[in-house]
């Protein structure tokens, strides 16, 4: 192997891959990234064995050639380099890269590249195309709430289904459930569901932000298997098998009362009163009281009204706030876990939200005003009134 890069293209790649070499592993290869060239570029992988990322870095290839090299130990080295050409090279029949920059030269001593686990390849499948900025949205609306304890692997996971010119991808953890529904680019030939791990999601979503070009999605045939491919990344994962629960039947189909906020100032007010939550069992409670006035507000969404924020902690004191609404129905109670509540106010990105309940024992439904694209589920904490 022979070429030349930029550092700061090299450091920047190999930091796209080290998001998938485990920090502990029983087979420590896993620790180690490939550098291979491919395509007069320079290619770069990593896995632990249930996620693998390829990124390739423009470079000027002499001679073809690979090998592995300790992901963290290279990291920091490149990262450590001033920001110039570095030269690197293998010499043939030896696993040990030399690295030349400026008047810096390094040996890194490596594995020969057939011992390195085989990066899956995803060639053939159900492809679906969707807009980078689209997938980044559903992810950050879905993701936060899969659940992080493996006692029920299939709720660590995301539900992906797609069918015709639709996506919808769902979470859930016991306590809350999160659904978004999109539009694909292109319709898919047949619909597909399966189970992605919310690690990819997250892994994913790093990529996104950045990205201009329409994600490109593949799903296996055996289902075994998704690859999302990005401009110059590849993330190949694993996907979880087991049934997951029927979450449509999860979502209430009625409520006694709407409540229709302007966003910023719930959120503001839930952050006020999530500080005394903390020493209060984590417990904000809404009540919601409508407006003496009969009559609908301008917009026809119920009479004007507020919502009453408190939380107190017996030892070291209370908070209550109001906000402003809009109410359909009567009066209502309902206490929320602080951080469920703060999780989903963050991640609607709207300037007005609808809560929907029906008793203090029964979930609470946050949505947009303004379409159907997203639905919150959050069960309710169990307090005095």
């Amino acid at each position: 192997m022979r070429l030349s890069c930029l550092q700061e293209n090299l450091s920047k790649g190999l930091a796209v891959v080290g998001r998938a070499v485990p920090t502990r592993t029983t087979l420590p290869i896993t620790q180690n990234v490939l550098l291979a060239t491919d395509r007069s570029m320079l290619k770069l992988s990593a896995t632990n064995l249930e996620l693998a990322i390829t990124t390739w870095v423009g470079a000027m290839v002499e001679e073809e050639g690979s090998v592995t090299v300790p992901a963290r130990l290279l990291s920091e080295f490149v990262g450590s380099l001033p920001a110039e050409r570095i030269d690197v090279s293998m010499e043939p029949g030896q696993a040990t890269l030399r690295l030349a920059c400026a008047r810096n030269d390094a040996r890194v001593n490596g594995i020969a590249a057939d011992e390195f686990p085989p990066i899956p390849t995803v060639d053939e499948g159900l492809v679906a195309k969707v807009d980078a900025q689209a997938l980044r949205t559903a992810i950050n609306q879905v993701v936060f709430a899969a659940a992080t304890e493996e006692s029920r692997p299939v709720l660590t996971g995301v539900k992906l289904e797609m069918e015709e010119s639709q996506f919808t991808m769902a979470a859930a953890d016991g306590f809350r459930l999160a659904v978004h529904r999109g539009e694909l680019l292109e319709p898919v030939g047949e619909p597909v569901s399966t189970i992605v791990p919310a690690r990819t999601f997250n892994e994913l979503n790093r990529f996104l932000s950045d990205q201009e070009d329409p994600v490109e999605m593949t799903v296996t045939q055996a289902k075994g298997q998704v690859l999302f491919r990005l401009t110059d990344v590849e993330v190949v994962s694993q996907l979880i098998q087991g049934t997951f629960p029927n979450y449509s039947q999860l979502i209430p189909q009625s409520y006694q009362t709407r409540t229709v906020f302007g966003l910023q100032g719930l959120l503001r007010a839930a952050r006020s009163a999530s500080i005394f939550a903390r020493d209060g069992s984590g417990i904000v409670r809404l009540q919601v009281v409508p407006g003496a006035e009969e009559g609908s507000g301008e917009d026809g969404a119920g009479r004007p009204g507020k919502v009453v924020i408190s939380a107190r902690a017996e030892e070291m004191g209370d908070n209550q706030d109001e906000v402003d609404t809009l109410v359909e129905g009567g009066e209502s109670k309902i206490a929320f876990n602080s951080k469920y509540l703060l999780d989903v106010l963050q991640v609607m990105n709207l300037s007005e939200v609808a809560l929907e309940t029906s008793s203090p024992s029964s979930p609470g439904v946050f949505k947009p005003t303004d379409s159907d694209s997203y639905v919150h589920v959050v069960m309710p904490m169990f307090v005095q009134w």
